[in-house]
C-alpha cells in the first residue's frame, strides 16, 4: 500500500508545500477505550492552541477549495475545540497525538481499502458513504473538493474533515493505515517526531504491531 499512495499533481498545484507521512501498522489487538486512553485524550487537550500556525494553514488550504473552515473545520481544528470522546484505543491514540502535536492525523481500516489511497480533487461523482438519521446513505463531494479516495470511492472528504464509514477503524481492525498530513511552515522534522510518537502508542496498545513508514513529499 504505502509505495502506491499518491497525491495528484491538481492538490501540488493547490498547495506545493503539502507533504503525508503515511504509516502503516499491522497485527493491532484494538479494543474499547479505557483509564489509559482516556488519560493520553485528557493530557493531550492541556496541548491544544487552534490558533497554531500549522492549524491557520489548514483553514486558508481549505479555503483554497471553496471550503469553508469555520462551517467544516480541519480536522485538528475540529478536536482542538471540543472534548474529544473515547472511541476506542487506536483511535484515542492518533486523536490525542493529533492534538499534542498540531497535526491532522487520519486513521484507515487498511483491510477495508481497495486500491491504492489517492489524494486528488474530485469530480463531484465519487460516492461517499455516510450514516444519516440512523441509516446508510451515500453522498458525493463538491467537484474541486480535495478528498482521498479508493477504487470504490470517497475515504474522506475535504481533506481531512470526515471521514466515510467503510474504512473507520473499529475494535476490530487488525491492520490500519494512518496518514500524518502537513503544510508549511510545519517542519518535516516535527512530523517524523509526530509519527514516532504514534508508533509508541501503537506499540503501548499492541506490543508486536508491525509499523511501516513513507514521507509522500515533493
Amino acid at each position: 500500500m504505502l509505495e502506491r499512495i499518491v497525491v495528484d499533481e491538481a492538490v501540488r498545484e493547490l498547495r506545493p508545500d503539502f507533504a503525508v507521512l503515511a504509516m502503516t501498522a499491522e497485527g493491532l489487538t484494538n479494543g474499547p477505550g479505557d483509564d489509559a486512553s482516556a488519560a493520553w485524550l485528557t493530557r493531550a487537550a492541556e496541548h491544544a492552541d487552534p490558533a497554531n500556525p500549522h492549524v491557520e494553514a489548514w483553514r486558508e488550504a481549505y479555503r483554497a477549495f471553496g471550503a469553508k473552515p469555520k462551517r467544516t473545520r480541519p480536522s485538528v481544528d475540529a478536536l482542538m475545540r471540543r472534548a474529544v470522546p473515547s472511541i476506542n484505543r487506536v483511535v484515542d491514540a492518533y486523536n490525542a497525538i493529533s492534538v499534542e502535536h498540531a497535526l491532522p492525523i487520519g486513521g484507515e481500516d487498511l483491510d477495508a481499502y481497495r486500491g491504492p489511497a489517492r489524494l486528488v480533487r474530485a469530480t463531484g461523482d465519487e460516492p461517499f458513504d455516510v450514516v444519516a438519521s440512523g441509516e446508510p446513505a451515500v453522498e458525493h463531494p463538491e467537484p474541486g473538493e480535495v478528498v482521498w479516495r479508493d477504487d470504490d470511492g470517497v475515504t474522506c472528504r475535504r481533506w481531512n474533515w470526515r471521514q466515510c464509514v467503510r474504512t473507520r477503524l473499529t475494535e476490530n481492525t487488525k491492520n490500519a493505515l494512518f496518514l500524518l498530513e502537513r503544510l508549511e511552515p510545519y517542519p518535516l522534522d516535527d512530523l517524523h517526531a509526530a509519527a514516532d510518537a504514534l508508533a509508541a502508542r501503537l506499540r503501548e496498545i499492541s506490543p508486536d504491531v508491525r509499523i511501516a513508514t513513507r514521507l509522500v513529499a515533493w
